[in-house]
Parts: C-alpha cells; sequence; structure tokens
C-alpha cells in the first residue's frame, strides 16, 4: 500500500473545494490511507479517539456529510438510522452482516437487474444501490 502524506489530504481536500482544517487533514488520514473501507461515525470516533485527536461526534458527522457531499465518500443508509460511509465510490452493492454489523462489498457486475420501474414524474433515478442482508 502507497503511503499517503498530508499534504497529498490538504491536496485532495482543496481539489474537492473543501478547507483543510485539522478535523478534515485528520479524518481524510484515517479514511484514505487504507483499502477501501466501510464505516459509522461512531466506529470512527473511537479511531479517532484510540489516537488521542479530541474531536467531537457531530464534527466527525458533520465532515463526513462532507464528504459524501463531494464524491469523496459514499454513504449507505440501513434500517433503525444505521449510515455508513464507504470509501469506494465506484458504483458496487453490498452484503450486509446484522450479527457483526459488517458490510462487505459486492462487485457491481455480480447482480444483474432486468428492468427498473419508471421514476415518479420530474424524477430521474441516480443510482441503485442492493444490500443483500445475511442470515
Amino acid at each position: 500500500m502507497t503511503t499517503v502524506s498530508e499534504n497529498d489530504h490538504i491536496n485532495l481536500l482543496r481539489q474537492h473545494d473543501l478547507r483543510p482544517t485539522r478535523q478534515r487533514i485528520a479524518l481524510a488520514g484515517l479514511l484514505f490511507n487504507a483499502p477501501c473501507r466501510h464505516v459509522t461515525a461512531e466506529t470512527l470516533r473511537a479511531e479517532v479517539a484510540a489516537q488521542g485527536i479530541p474531536m467531537s461526534l457531530a464534527t466527525i458527522y458533520n465532515t463526513l456529510n462532507q464528504f459524501s457531499r463531494v464524491g469523496l465518500l459514499h454513504e449507505i443508509n440501513l434500517d433503525d438510522n444505521v449510515r455508513y460511509f464507504d470509501t469506494n465510490t465506484d458504483h458496487h452493492h453490498h452484503f450486509f452482516d446484522p450479527k457483526t454489523n459488517d458490510l462487505i462489498d459486492i462487485p457491481a457486475g455480480a447482480i444483474g437487474l432486468r428492468s427498473l420501474p419508471e421514476a415518479p414524474d420530474g424524477r430521474s433515478v441516480e443510482r441503485v444501490d442492493v444490500v443483500i442482508r445475511l442470515a
């Protein structure tokens, strides 16, 4: 795995018109220095705390939402208000294991959809996300 420097994170944030604050740089380091992964704000908060970085859960949520808005992360909403953030922004699907709360990638080509219903008037389909729940 290639090591990404803090300057690389700063440049990434600037390329997406985000001001490189200390919090954003720290979270970018945790999110983008690893292979693609799925995180919740709560799991990311535990990682931040383990590294001794003072950061509120609200700041983490705000930053994850900002990263999602500019396309650095893909947000996956599950039942019970569980939100995951995926660092793999290529189109793909997921298995979800409710026993472990793990999301597992499924390549986009592994699922075939024959047809979709017409979108309601004035709207269009942006993307289709499939989450297969495991027993």
